[in-house]
């Protein structure tokens, strides 16, 4: 069967923007494939290198959205990147080989340097993209779900293994990308949801923080008054309805606003009371991994020990080609 691998940087709660751009996806393709989701703490290292106490709240975090959102821990295998210290090794390795020029030209290192400053303009964060590649190659992953923005990464990924394969033989497969449905969902100010713009709605969030969060949310500006005609293709809300409501509704939605007969505090109420009904079963699964939070501890060193296995044959195989071993 093939292998898929894919993971976050444990920065905390996890949003709507993270359920239906990588979670749900991740949900569907666990049927397919052997599936191997990482929570990858020493990639949060290369940005809070400075301030590091919050990563292992924020891993227990993340694998309960994991968990609540719809990956199943029996179907698939959950690790810690820091688990499983083949992967550093392997990482080293990998590094002799890949020239500075193929790093040096990441759009996102260029990026972040300039929105973060110096204070992440380290080795650690300028050789994110290696590391990923290890992540991938050292399960032998035959495909990666990600962004749109993460395909630069995934491409040099694809570089690295074919120079390996050059030199010392086919050892790993050339992952593929499989690209979200959704790719951008947008914040409640019309921007992509995102932690560092402050503008996500969390699947953790109470009620009443999400109703707020609802009523401040980014609507059509041409629409001031219920009677206006509005545009749904560039209104925030519209694009949630898709998410929690159905085709049919969503016409009716789509036809009422661009006549006026639908004002946007209705369209909000409506809105608000589908999200909660959806939410609903992923906040009360949440809730009992809050209550037993050693769940998730177990979870994470089971699939430590399976990964890890797994690995350690990858990193044999390597040291032995590159004649180390």
């Amino acid at each position: 069967m093939a292998r898929i691998l894919s993971g976050m940087r444990p920065t905390g709660k996890l949003h709507l923007g993270h359920l239906f751009g990588a979670i749900q996806n991740w949900a569907k393709l666990q049927e397919e494939y052997e599936s191997f989701f990482m929570v990858a703490d020493w990639h949060a290292l290369s940005t809070r290198y400075m301030h590091p106490e919050t990563i292992k709240q924020d891993i227990f975090e993340v694998i309960a959205d994991y968990i609540s959102g719809g990956i199943d821990p029996e179907k698939c295998t959950f690790y810690l990147q820091s688990h499983v210290p083949e992967i550093a090794q392997l990482h080293l390795l990998v590094s002799m080989i890949t020239p500075v020029s193929w790093v040096e030209r990441s759009p996102t290192y260029k990026d972040q340097v300039s929105a973060l400053g110096q204070d992440v303009a380290t080795y650690g964060f300028m050789g994110y993209p290696i590391l990923m590649t290890c992540d991938i190659i050292c399960v032998k992953g035959n495909f990666v779900p990600v962004g749109q923005d993460q395909l630069p990464h995934l491409e040099l990924a694809r570089e690295i293994v074919r120079r390996f394969n050059r030199l010392y033989g086919d050892v790993f497969p050339e992952p593929q990308p499989k690209l979200t449905k959704y790719a951008l969902v947008p914040g409640i100010d019309g921007r992509k949801m995102s932690k560092s713009y402050n503008n996500s709605i969390y699947l953790s969030d109470d009620p009443n923080v999400i109703w707020k969060k609802i009523k401040k949310t980014t609507t059509d500006p041409q629409k001031i008054y219920k009677g206006d005609p509005g545009h749904p293709d560039i209104c925030p809300i519209f694009y949630y309805q898709k998410l929690f409501n159905t085709e049919e509704k969503c016409n009716c939605i789509d036809q009422n606003c661009k006549s006026g007969a639908l004002g946007c505090a209705a369209d909000k109420k409506e809105l608000y009371e589908k999200m909660m009904v959806f939410l609903k079963p992923i906040q009360e699964k949440r809730k009992e991994l809050e209550d037993n939070p050693q769940i998730v501890y177990d979870l994470l060193e089971r699939g430590g020990e399976k990964a890890r296995a797994i690995v350690k044959e990858t990193l044999k195989e390597v040291k032995h080609v590159m004649k180390l071993d």
